[in-house]
């Protein structure tokens, strides 16, 4: 029997889902390679035999994106599978484009085909773009499900950037730290973790949900990107971010969840300007006119308001939302805008990965992104924080970044949380699922 011949492009995550559930054990496919973009560092791998399967004995190899031409033409690949978020459609079709031109078929993996099911409750929490708030919601909600004696986890959308482990479980600090976890992995897990909130995440996710289902009665997925959830939810919450308005409809697959949500949260909602929060209710009431439609507006707290008053401030912002989340700062410029002197330009003082994330991302402004995707990349960061000529550094990441790497200078922290009651979500939930 001939085999469908498949390249998977990815990011490391959705793409090795995709194929653990949908290509690994199906004998009518072969899976030639993956290819990796967006995220740093993770090609020039190979996607180990011990996950590929049977039909794979000495793995799958990673390449760049940029050898996808020239993988289709020289195996003659029959179908190319797009497994990663927060993209736009035009970035989207550009590279169908180029498969269609070459002879492969474009394929999107529905929801419905790579959704788990699972025993007990689970409640998504997504969002139409990087950085509209996933987190905060999340944190909240398993805040309110423990209050009321609920043993509530939280199931993270994976990131496999440096080691391809089936499953992790964070219930301590020092379960994060055994694990030599990189910045993006620490901001997503340390925030829960400091509250007494069990997480999990792995790139078998049937592996991870079983065993969260054994010890929690009910399951937050928290997702990463934009992108849907791995596991089918009984309740779908997605958030759409009121700087960016026009942006719940035109970003793979962020579009996917505003259509399919049951409540929507517009957040930022008190940095915005009126017409962009008309325009996004305008799209909901078009797209999803059945959701439940919540408002947050931001709550800023800084550590210490007198350390920075009149300083030149370097700014740290979070990663992802700086760079393919598209926004040129991040709440540590909205938190200290006319408390400090002003901002220093780090981009003339950037070295190695990170001079590259700012050639790559044009749209960064006059901030730093938390990049620490390697070992690496974490040295190259503190080099550049170091580098840079500021009287105080402000960091607005999840994570305190005094743990992780070295800086030179005082320090001020930026905390982030939205006003929004939740109450109510929760105990309607609770009584539906008889909890």
């Amino acid at each position: 029997m001939k085999r469908e011949k498949v390249i998977i492009m990815g990011a490391a995550g959705r793409d090795f889902h995709n194929f653990n559930i949908v290509y690994r054990d199906n004998p009518h496919y072969e899976v030639i390679a993956f290819t990796a973009a967006q995220i740093p560092f993770i090609e020039r791998r190979i996607y180990p035999p011990e996950l590929s399967g049977l039909h794979y004995p000495d793995g799958i190899p990673i390449y760049p994106e940029e050898d996808l031409g020239v993988l289709i033409s020289r195996h003659r690949v029959d179908q190319v599978v797009f497994a990663y978020s927060d993209v736009s459609y035009e970035y989207v079709m550009h590279r169908a484009s180029r498969c269609l031109s070459l002879g492969a078929d474009f394929i999107l993996l529905g929801p419905e085909r790579t959704m788990l099911k699972s025993n007990i409750p689970v409640i998504s929490v997504c969002a139409v773009r990087t950085g509209c708030g996933k987190s905060i919601i999340t944190r909240k909600l398993a805040r309110l499900f423990k209050e009321r004696g609920i043993a509530a986890s939280v199931i993270r959308h994976p990131m496999p950037y440096r080691v391809f482990t089936p499953i992790m479980k964070f219930s301590a600090a020092e379960d994060i730290d055994k694990c030599n976890c990189t910045i993006e992995e620490r901001e997503e897990f340390e925030p829960l973790v400091e509250k007494g909130i069990t997480v999990y995440t792995g790139v078998e996710c049937r592996k991870v949900l079983k065993q969260a289902q054994r010890e929690s009665q009910v399951i937050i997925w928290d997702g990463g990107n934009n992108d849907f959830p791995f596991i089918l939810p009984n309740l779908e919450i997605v958030l759409i971010d009121a700087l960016r308005p026009g942006h719940e409809t035109l970003f793979y697959p962020g579009e996917v969840n505003l259509k399919k949500a049951d409540i929507l949260i517009i957040t930022k909602t008190n940095e915005a300007k009126r017409g962009d929060l008309e325009k996004i209710r305008i799209n909901i009431r078009k797209e999803n006119p059945e959701a439940d439609v919540l408002e947050a507006s931001t709550i800023l707290t800084l550590s210490d308001h007198s350390l920075i008053k009149g300083k030149n401030a370097l700014i740290i912002e979070d990663g992802p939302t700086i760079t393919h989340g598209g926004m040129p700062h991040g709440a540590g410029v909205s938190a200290s805008m006319g408390i400090v002197s002003g901002f220093v330009d780090p981009r003339p003082y950037a070295v190695g990965s990170i001079r590259e994330t700012y050639d790559k991302f044009p749209h960064i402004g006059p901030v730093l992104p938390a990049m620490g995707y390697s070992e690496t990349q974490i040295k190259e960061l503190e080099e550049t924080i170091s580098r840079v000529p500021s009287d105080v550094v402000i960091i607005a990441t999840p994570v305190d970044l005094r743990k992780v790497i070295k800086i030179d200078k005082p320090t001020v922290r930026v905390f982030y949380d939205f006003d929004i009651d939740l109450n109510g979500l929760v105990e309607s939930f609770l009584k539906k699922h008889a909890l």
